[in-house]
């Protein structure tokens, strides 16, 4: 199997550390908000690409956070005048929800960045030992990039560049750093914020400390994969890198991946612009397993597009496929030979919208063993392909149902297509099937 590797740049056979195992992170939400599309994206494809090293027979775990404690979080709770807590549970409960409901499974382990604030003071206080860092009055405890020697190797950011346009938004802060690029490690206690006692300073981490002690207590360093969206990687994963490799003198992660982000009619998504999409809204009018579609059908590492319209192809192409699926015949085994397709397809980057493009044509194939063929890259995708979608049928249609039912027992043919001409215009469509009328809406 290969990966882009945001670290070098490059596609590369991907080789876990200890033979049949992986360990992997996805950084997860910020609870200060409901989620959105683009936390959409990346639950999901992440969530496919778990299921589908376990389909390669790899044992995995799989870590994904969330960050319970940050700027914006304290900043929203002052706005609604709630509780950091009461705020951060009603949030994460909607994340939880929503990503059920995309057919989401949940992390093996599920950590909140509050409850590994003590692994956080131990690596600030290595990374203090080990002279990496310098402390502002009455701000925080900083990282000195200029001692980080490979800082930008994962971006590739020119840092001179960064500097010049860096520095003047910095200088308006009023914060005593030395150098644009550097960042906070631990921020002083200030009237009305969390904090915790350390003995560099009582405060609070900053935030790309959380994810570095997390990763270290719960899967070590190096582990095999850490994935999120392309706008983590500088500087968040970046910084992870300098205070993890800095503090614990190792490697922290063999391949890094990343996915494209989400434009809403081809522009940005955002708040200020008006177009900002929750995954609530979305699941109004579209299923969890169209969106899954819609998503995977695009290649991860891509910039996606989302419209309705686009939406609405997808939920029609998904319904086709269904009808489809359901109409074969059982059989007992799966098709070795296209198994062998789709795992050729998905180990080249994890191609998923190219395996979707198979798995029409295994459909529409006269191979046999489609259905146990079917049913295992269904496991992966999550289009419950096989599952009938209860309808709800109106008084009316099921009283022109039954009148039908009765003219057929009848013979009375003539009256049964006027009847299903009928229920047609109401958006319902009738298949006779061993004596059964099979009903489905438009």
């Amino acid at each position: 199997m290969k990966v882009y590797n945001t670290l070098t740049k490059s596609l590369e056979e991907f080789t876990p550390i200890k033979k049949g195992e992986v360990k992997m992170y996805v950084c997860g939400p910020t609870v200060n908000d409901v989620p959105h599309l683009g936390h959409a994206r990346v639950q999901i494809i992440f969530d496919a690409f778990r299921k589908y090293l376990k389909f390669l027979e790899y044992k995995v775990k799989f870590v994904s956070n969330v960050t319970d404690i940050e700027d914006k979080i304290i900043n929203k709770a002052d706005e609604l005048k709630i509780s950091i807590k009461e705020l951060t549970e009603k949030n994460l409960k909607e994340h939880l929800d929503d990503y059920a409901a995309l057919g989401v499974d949940r992390p093996d382990v599920q950590p909140r960045a509050t409850e590994y604030v003590k692994e956080m003071i131990e690596l600030v206080q290595a990374l203090i030992d080990k002279g990496y860092t310098y402390s502002v009055e009455g701000d925080g405890i900083y990282y000195d990039v200029s001692k980080f020697k490979d800082y930008g190797k994962l971006s590739g950011i020119n840092l001179c560049e960064l500097r010049s346009s860096r520095e003047l938004k910095d200088a308006t802060k009023g914060q005593g750093k030395k150098d644009s690029k550097d960042f906070v490690l631990w921020k002083f206690s200030k009237v009305g914020e969390p904090s915790w006692k350390a003995k560099f300073g009582d405060g609070r981490p900053g935030w790309h400390i959380e994810c570095s002690a997390m990763t270290h207590t719960i899967l070590g360093n190096p582990f095999d994969i850490h994935a999120g969206g392309q706008d983590l990687i500088f500087p968040h994963h970046e910084d992870e890198i300098a205070q993890s490799e800095a503090g614990y003198g190792k490697k922290m992660c063999n391949y890094w991946m990343h996915n494209g982000m989400v434009n809403v009619d081809k522009v940005k998504m955002s708040k200020s612009l008006g177009n900002f999409k929750t995954i609530k809204d979305i699941l109004k009018k579209y299923s969890g397993e169209t969106i899954r579609y819609f998503i995977l059908n695009n290649h991860y590492r891509k910039p996606m597009d989302f419209s309705e319209e686009k939406l609405d192809e997808a939920k029609t192409s998904l319904e086709r496929l269904k009808r489809k699926v359901l109409e074969l015949k059982d059989d007992e085994k799966s098709n070795e030979k296209s198994l062998g397709e789709f795992t050729k397809l998905m180990n080249e980057d994890f191609n998923t919208a190219g395996a979707i493009n198979l798995l029409w044509k295994i459909v529409d194939s006269k191979d046999k063993g489609k259905v146990q063929t079917i049913k295992k890259i269904d496991e992966i995708f999550g289009f419950n392909l096989f599952e009938k979608e209860k309808i709800k049928i109106p008084k009316k249609v099921k009283d022109l149902l039954d009148k039908r039912k009765t003219a057929r027992e009848n013979k009375d043919f003539k009256l049964s297509d006027e009847l299903r001409d009928e229920i047609k215009s109401l958006g319902f469509e009738v298949k006779d099937a061993q004596g059964e009328q099979e009903i489905r809406k438009f």
